[in-house]
């Protein structure tokens, strides 16, 4: 398993690979995980700051070291080296370009990132201060940004061109990345105890009357958080705040949140147990983001029953239309209108988010990548010949012979 990203870091990459790991385990895998020096992984090496093939060579080195059944990348441009040419977009790269060339081992590739032109252009974060617009600064990154944006997703089409298996976490993400397969972000409560919503506010000391709205995760400019001094929660509302850094994350944005209106926790990064509490004492995810290849944050509040208001990004929307929550324009009314539209028709939305919550357990998604995992090694076995296969504890030996694999493959297993 690949990811520089890894737990004790913080990142939402390396939270969801860590999960998806003690989930194979249990099921009784083996899996190696390399990481950054910083992460917990079995192997290090791996580094966003690593210059051209630096992280392919690692990989490699390793691949032939420990020769593992598959290679499982969890795939963000930057976790790994990304060069950006202002230039000459044709030569832009990763740091594991070289190494999809090289491996010789089935790849499993889940891609974390895609997006179309508007999102792509709002990752850069432009402020709207006078000094700031003057800035030369400013006009090359908007530039170097603009002229990149073919050449990004050109990137994932090669990556997805050598992957034996491409996963992504909605049908949004798949058709930016064609022929990949849908296994959506697993989540569950940390216990296997439901907390009463009562007694989780009691243990965080929130209010026990009226609904609570949490908006959760990283304090970067693209999810949104100038929102929240803007809105005026609705009668019967309060909006929960809690915020931190990425590990790799250099973003300052400034922004004052007003004390007034919300109620901030101050809790920074939170453990598992800590945020499955949360999300127990809260009634909905707020999720103003301006920029969304998919939200582990969305997933965790399905996961604990618990529907969202978000923006209306291609990526919500999708889930919108299961009833699982409500999109709105990102402004400050008609996200208070869809908070008054949530709490009336709050019962039917919170089924739906509670059934769905049931196909996302862990051991669910687990499931589906053994079945992605065992149908490439079948074909491996064909296609190479035992000599690949180095032990009878190999992969294809222990999983027993996988079903086809549909295209979207969560309605297709029970939970």
């Amino acid at each position: 398993m690949v990811s520089t990203e890894y737990p004790p870091m913080h990142g939402g990459v390396g939270r969801y690979t860590e999960n998806l790991v003690k989930s194979l385990l249990l099921r009784g895998l083996e899996v190696d995980v390399v990481s950054d020096s910083h992460g917990a992984g079995r192997y290090h090496g791996l580094s966003p700051y690593k210059r051209k093939n630096l992280n392919s060579n690692v990989l490699t080195a390793l691949i032939k070291k420990i020769m593992p059944d598959i290679v499982h990348v969890q795939h963000e441009h930057g976790l790994y080296y990304y060069n950006q040419n202002p230039i000459y977009p044709l030569q832009s790269y990763t740091g594991l370009d070289d190494f999809y060339e090289r491996c010789n081992v089935p790849i499993v590739t889940t891609f974390h990132t895609s997006m179309y032109f508007k999102q792509w252009m709002q990752l850069v974060n432009v402020s709207k201060k006078k000094k700031d617009l003057l800035n030369l600064k400013t006009y090359y990154k908007l530039w170097r940004q603009f002229i990149n944006y073919h050449k990004f997703h050109s990137i994932n089409r090669h990556i997805m061109a050598k992957s034996s298996c491409g996963i992504v976490f909605s049908n949004y993400l798949r058709q930016l990345i064609p022929d990949t397969t849908v296994v959506y972000h697993g989540s569950e409560p940390f216990c296997q105890t439901v907390i009463s919503k009562a007694e989780a506010r009691n243990k965080l000391r929130l209010p026990q009357n009226g609904r609570l709205a949490l908006a959760q995760g990283f304090f970067t400019n693209t999810k949104g958080w100038d929102m929240i001094k803007k809105i005026q929660m609705p009668k019967n509302w309060k909006l929960v705040i809690n915020f931190s850094k990425n590990f790799y994350n250099k973003e300052n944005i400034e922004i004052k949140l007003p004390e007034k209106n919300i109620i901030n926790l101050n809790k920074d990064y939170l453990t598992e147990e800590e945020l499955s509490l949360l999300l127990f004492a809260v009634d909905a995810l707020f999720l103003p983001y301006k920029v969304s290849s998919g939200s582990g944050t969305m997933f965790d509040g399905l996961g604990h029953g618990k529907p969202f208001i978000a923006s209306d990004l291609g990526f919500f929307r999708e889930f919108s239309n299961m009833n699982l929550g409500i999109v709105s324009k990102r402004d400050p009314k008609s996200f208070e209108r869809v908070f008054m539209e949530l709490d009336q028709n709050y019962q039917k939305f919170e089924l739906h988010a509670k059934e769905f919550g049931r196909k996302i357990l862990w051991d669910n998604i687990a499931r589906q990548h053994i079945q992605i995992y065992t149908n490439l090694a079948e074909k491996a076995k064909i296609s190479m010949g035992v000599t690949h296969f180095h032990s009878e504890d190999s992969l294809y030996n222990k999983i027993t012979a996988p079903k086809p694999i549909h295209k979207d493959i969560n309605n297709k297993l029970s939970p």
